[in-house]
């Protein structure tokens, strides 16, 4: 028969912590080892230091740039900087001429090439289209039934550009996990085997796509609107429009009579034929694969599908600016000392070690031997915490900013805080004359629902923070938000277990005067009773008894002796209170 109750429950409970924290300290060791990872979390620029590179844009022809096409061209630049795996990167503009660049540590070279790359952007047509997900390798297609060019290709939507190793290689890329190492530029006069990433209106998809027809640069302009109907009556559809160079208009032409007939193959229909596609491709990857649906003789193509008024706006930005002959020279290179983050973390870890120190004072002074148990509790807290920081900094390349340490301070009251609500509902259970084993589950009914509600308002804050604020503020919200999860994770795994086990002690089921639950201390009100919560002058000693006289013999039955004597000791003090208050009033009557 299996062992039931609070007191093998808790047991469990604490052995599922100790089994948690020893395979996160397993996963980080492994990837210590393997030279992947750290046992120390990775630092954001302002504490680690970096390298700061101040690019001016180069413009084909010797025009100028202006502020949108500079603020476009620093977007994607971030967009490139954020795919090669780099974080914490700060991004900006300078005097409204050059680009500035910080990252953390030393950039790789090809990092700096990315960086200082022009955009490139080109029109490809589809040939083969296929969901984003890697196929398995046990389902992908035996060499003997790779497609086998038969001849040179006609074209650029002519099949025959699919090789026996461009269809391995589109058979095995995982869209939902693209590889982040792939630097160089692919051949314009070969296919592209790329993805469309995932939106939300869609899922990810990959393409194999034919050579470089029209150039971006052939683009003069583009704009978005709500989409006209045949009677020229605007719609609740949003479009996007293109307006070619005399030399894309004829090139467009050309594409578009080749791609509307494989479109009219197919029956006109929305799923006919891929190769009625063409790919707006952006630094090699798809951001739009319209179906030609006509031939479009004035270089004036109308792109829609399901648009939003912010993705159209964002796809013409993308094609208005994308194509810009933009490259970048690095002016000038500096390594960023993190001197003044250093010292600026010293202090933080200073105020972050007084407030420790100051909770840990207030928990021994007023819980006596219970303030041990918040002080485990902050350990606990912290060592989840360190390890999480350091896993996310391996698996996601997390970096712990200053911002970030001030959340993880500001937590230390907060993760306090719920400990001192669950020992105020414990003592309040005592109060009405409940024994500790029973007030510790009653105590954990009711501080469990505030416990829940206040972290759930912490989250929420620490998310709509997150997702709001730019910069290093969204640190400060993720630190916030990972340690109310670790709070919870705490309170309900190691606190009250812990309290379950000590509460059938002889030291504090009988109320030792060390340990927090002494009956003559039981009566005074703390200055802090939690969750914001301080003492009034209105609050008043209480007495330990029971609520009414039904429950004073259960109440009774369950005082230690200290409680009993204590009890007498109190009942007699109020006997000569009323004796005396009578006394007085017999005199009066004389």
């Amino acid at each position: 028969m299996a062992r039931t109750g609070p007191k093998h429950s808790a047991i469990r409970t604490l052995v599922w912590l100790g089994v948690l924290i020893a395979a996160m300290t397993a996963v980080l060791a492994g990837g210590t080892i393997a030279g992947q990872a750290g046992w120390t979390p990775k630092l954001a620029l302002d504490l680690e230091g970096g390298t700061q590179m101040i690019l001016a844009p180069k413009v084909e022809g010797g025009s100028g740039i202006t502020e949108d096409q500079l603020n476009q061209a620093v977007a994607i630049i971030r967009q490139r900087v954020d795919g090669s795996g780099v974080a914490e990167a700060e991004i900006s503009t300078q005097s409204g001429r050059n680009v500035v660049v910080s990252l953390p540590g030393t950039p790789a070279k090809e990092t700096r090439a990315l960086i200082q790359a022009s955009a490139d952007m080109n029109f490809r047509p589809v040939l083969q289209t296929g969901a984003g997900a890697a196929v398995p390798a046990a389902s992908r297609t035996p060499e003997d039934q790779l497609p086998k060019p038969t001849a040179a290709p006609a074209n650029s939507s002519d099949t025959n550009w699919i090789t026996p190793a461009i269809y391995k290689q589109f058979e095995a890329l995982d869209c939902d996990n693209p590889s982040q190492d792939k630097q160089q530029r692919s051949d314009p006069t070969k296919p592209l085997v790329t993805c469309e990433p995932a939106s939300a209106n869609s899922p990810a998809i990959k393409y194999i796509l034919g050579p470089v027809e029209v150039k971006g640069s052939n683009i003069k302009s583009s704009s978005f609107q709500l989409q006209r109907g045949a009677q020229g009556a605007v719609t609740n559809e949003w479009a996007v429009n293109i307006q070619f160079d005399d030399a894309g208009t004829a090139k467009f032409k050309e594409v578009t009579e080749r791609l509307y007939q494989f479109y009219a193959a197919g029956g006109g229909q929305t799923g006919s034929d891929p190769k009625a596609q063409f790919a707006i491709v952006l630094d090699d990857q798809v951001i739009s694969a319209p179906r030609s649906l006509a031939v479009i003789t004035d270089g004036r193509p109308q792109i829609t599908g399901g648009f939003t008024e912010e993705s159209a706006k964002a796809l013409s930005d993308q094609l208005r600016f994308g194509a810009l002959p933009i490259s970048f020279e690095i002016q000038s290179e500096q390594q960023i000392s993190a001197t003044l983050g250093g010292e600026q973390l010293r202090m933080g870890m200073l105020a972050g070690l007084i407030g420790l120190l100051l909770v840990v004072v207030y928990s021994l002074f007023q819980y006596r031997a219970l303030g041990f148990v918040t002080v485990a509790s902050l350990l606990i807290a912290g060592v989840l915490t360190f390890l999480a920081i350091a896993i996310l900094g391996w698996t996601e390349n997390y970096r712990l900013s200053l911002a970030g340490v001030a959340g993880l301070i500001v937590a230390i009251g907060q993760t306090a805080d719920s400990f001192i609500v669950y020992f105020e509902r414990i003592r309040d259970e005592l109060r009405e004359g409940r024994g500790l084993v029973s007030a510790v589950e009653n105590g954990w009914k009711r501080a469990k629902r505030t416990v829940l509600a206040s972290k759930a308002v912490n989250l929420l804050a620490a998310v709509v923070l997150f997702f709001v604020a730019v910069g290093n503020v969204r640190g400060f919200a993720f630190t916030l938000g990972l340690t109310a999860i670790a709070d919870l994770i705490v309170v309900f795994m190691f606190t009250h277990p812990t309290l379950q086990l000590l509460a059938r002690t002889k030291f504090f089921g009988e109320g030792h005067r060390f340990s927090g639950l002494d009956p003559k201390r039981l009566g005074a009100v703390p200055l802090y009773r939690g969750a914001g919560r301080l003492r009034t002058p209105e609050d008043k000693p209480v007495l330990v008894r029971a609520k009414n006289s039904g429950a004073a013999a259960e109440a009774e039955r369950r005082m230690t002796i200290a409680e009993r004597r204590l009890a007498e000791k109190q009942e007699q003090a109020k006997q000569g209170q009323l004796a005396g208050s009578s006394k007085i009033t017999s005199q009066e009557g004389k």
